[in-house]
């Protein structure tokens, strides 16, 4: 499916309706350009799903986790793989044992950085900046 989202309440409403079929374990992968709604659509996601806690891009920190209690859900886990250089590096912070992890719903930036270690299962959603005030989001 094609969407094209011309504000960030759009994009929130975008997430909001892939993050209703959450049940945990799911794995979502972020594709995308910088500024092209990546990070908007996790805090759509994050909202969705009750988390009240801002929600950053952790290019820095890597990963980030925010709790919660909704149904079998009881994690996000945002990650940004794009200073990962290869799957060691995901494995060393953890992103191996995350994916696997059935109650934690992971969004990952930059998936292809370590296509390898994610499962047939990922979803990828893909984002383009139009311009200024529009996002193309492709949903499988």
């Amino acid at each position: 499916m094609e969407i094209f989202s011309k504000s960030e309440k759009q994009t929130y409403q975008v997430a909001k309706n892939i993050a209703d079929s959450f049940r945990g374990g799911e794995i979502i992968g972020l594709v995308g350009d910088l500024g092209s709604g990546k990070t908007t659509f996790t805090k759509g996601i994050a909202q969705a799903l009750g988390i009240k806690k801002e929600i950053t891009s952790p290019t820095f920190a890597i990963l980030k986790e925010y709790s919660l209690n909704k149904g079998n859900i009881s994690k996000l886990v945002h990650v940004d793989a794009y200073r990962l250089k290869n799957v060691e590096d995901a494995k060393s912070v953890g992103i191996d044992e995350v994916i696997q992890d059935k109650n934690t719903v992971t969004i990952i930036e930059w998936p292809k950085n370590i296509r390898e270690l994610l499962p047939a299962k990922t979803r990828y959603i893909t984002f383009e900046y139009v311009d200024e005030k529009t996002r193309k989001i492709q949903t499988p």
